[in-house]
């Protein structure tokens, strides 16, 4: 069965079409473009601003017009992560579904249910003839996964609404009214390549198989970070083994926890079997360790198969010398990674945490890139002084960008008390309220337009971020009635 025909259809169609679409971050031309159309097609006022936004209007059904304006709000992009064995082109290919008993994945991708499923449900009201609400606005930002560029570039006056509905929270049942804010953090450094002596040999090194996930919402689950565990074997063979590096290459997102990480290296002849047997004995202990959270991580160290026309003593076979390679592969241990702190205010709530996302040796260039949270923002700024402190220790340079404020929880929200009173009577039960140790882009929102009451809510989804995503498909049923429930009960001017 596809999945436009799961209930409700007027939600699940509207998702099937963002599947369509490719959008990831930075290349969501496409879906502007598609969001900006069915806006019209559907007789909206609808408005594009410089960097792709994309705003919509409604106007209110018959009696409901004294009503507070709503802005429904979600982003357009998606996190483009996929398994080593998949062919997927994010730029040019469609998301290919499919149904798992209660669940909708995707095969072999993330599946953009992030935040996919949230636009879907806003474009449902925006198009329902039979949903009592009033003024309804709904706000696509572009580009949230990778820097929130699009709600820091949203401009005050553009929106008219009171309140905002933010549809990017990942578990029904729950309403968040706080998150943490971010800080990009890099390291670069060049070093000047070594010939290669002809008497090693050539072996590959893969860290694959960890479930890796939000470096928000997963970053507490404390699994392995395929960067941090490459780095721990290298080190091994570095010392143990006399093994030289050519290259290393892990992660591909900040907003990631890295799942695989790939380097080559140089064994000398005589080492090569004291190599094996360090391999052998360091992954049998991270094995263990990791038993718990990433049963399904595997290691492999086998000699380099050299591709057809591929040949040694170009300037690609040339390798890191030992001095630098010993100081990246330490600094890559000594990075701060995973979580740092844990609140003291929510009980179970990351406060701070730092996910060291890439890392990217050879051709004499060093790179490094984290994502750092919090939702104290002098405890970020002490985070930053501690990994600049690392990378400097090691004499490379450390640099900052990207940083944003956390959303403060007003436990007071007036929108907060209509939704829990609603989803009481709907379920019998008040919905957990929260904050979330991910960025939503309801504090930079905020910004612009301080005078807004705010709360996000969405269905469930699990291990965003990674091939593994996974949207529940009973939560978005609730979600949507829930959602239709609280237009209907808003507050009058």
């Amino acid at each position: 069965m596809s999945i436009q025909n799961l209930d409700p259809q007027v939600v699940w169609k509207n998702f099937y079409a963002l599947t369509q679409i490719p959008r990831p971050s930075k290349h969501e031309e496409k879906a502007v473009e598609f969001m900006y159309n069915w806006g019209k097609e559907h007789g909206l006022e609808t408005i594009k601003d410089e960097v792709g936004n994309i705003i919509m209007r409604k106007p209110a059904t018959p009696g409901c017009e004294n009503m507070k304006g709503v802005i429904l709000q979600g982003h357009i992009d998606m996190v483009p992560q996929k398994n080593a064995d998949t062919v997927h082109d994010f730029e040019k290919d469609p998301i290919q579904t499919w149904i798992d008993g209660d669940w909708v994945r995707a095969k072999g991708t993330t599946l953009g249910a992030d935040n996919g499923l949230g636009l879907a449900m806003a474009m449902a009201v925006m198009e329902s003839t039979d949903i009592k609400h009033g003024p309804v606005e709904f706000l696509c930002t572009v580009d949230e996964e990778t820097g929130m560029t699009g709600a820091m570039a949203l401009k005050p006056g553009l929106l008219d609404g009171d309140i905002l509905i933010n549809l990017d929270s990942e578990t029904e049942g729950e309403l968040y009214i706080g998150c943490a804010g971010g800080l990009d953090a890099s390291a670069y450094d060049t070093y000047v390549p070594a010939e290669y002596d002809k008497s090693w040999e050539c072996w590959s090194l893969e860290v694959k198989g960890f479930k890796g996930g939000h470096s928000g919402m997963d970053i507490v689950l404390y699994r392995g970070n395929a960067n941090k565990v490459a780095a721990r074997i290298l080190y091994a063979l570095m010392n143990h083994a006399g093994v030289k590096l050519l290259d290393f290459e892990g992660g591909t997102l900040r907003n990631a926890i890295p799942r695989e990480a790939f380097a080559t290296v140089y064994v000398p002849t005589v080492m090569v079997d004291t190599a094996k047997s360090v391999f052998e004995r360091i992954t049998a202990a991270i094995k263990m360790e990791y038993a718990g959270t990433d049963p399904d991580a595997v290691f492999t160290f086998k000699p380099y198969e050299c591709a057809e026309g591929e040949c040694c003593g170009g300037d690609e076979c040339k390798y890191v010398p030992d001095a630098d390679a010993l100081r990246y592969i330490r600094a890559v241990l000594a990075c701060p990674d995973g979580v740092k702190r844990m609140s003291n205010e929510m009980n179970g709530l990351v406060e701070t945490s730092n996910n060291l996302a890439m890392v990217r040796i050879g051709g004499g260039e060093f790179a490094l890139h984290t994502l750092m949270r919090s939702s104290v923002e002098i405890s970020k700024y002490i985070l930053s002084q501690k990994f600049e402190a690392v990378f400097a220790l090691a004499g490379i340079k450390a640099t900052f960008s990207g940083g944003y404020s956390g959303w403060a929880p007003n436990p007071e929200s007036a929108i907060l008390t209509t939704m829990k009173k609603v989803y009481f009577d709907l379920y019998g039960k008040e919905p957990a309220v929260m904050a979330i140790h991910a960025g939503l882009e309801c504090g930079i929102l905020s910004g612009a337009y301080p005078h807004w009451d705010m709360v996000s809510c969405g269905p469930t989804l699990l291990s965003p971020h990674s091939p593994d995503e996974r949207a529940n498909i009973p939560s978005v049923a609730k979600c949507w009635e829930f959602l239709k429930a609280v237009l209907e009960n808003i507050p009058v001017k």
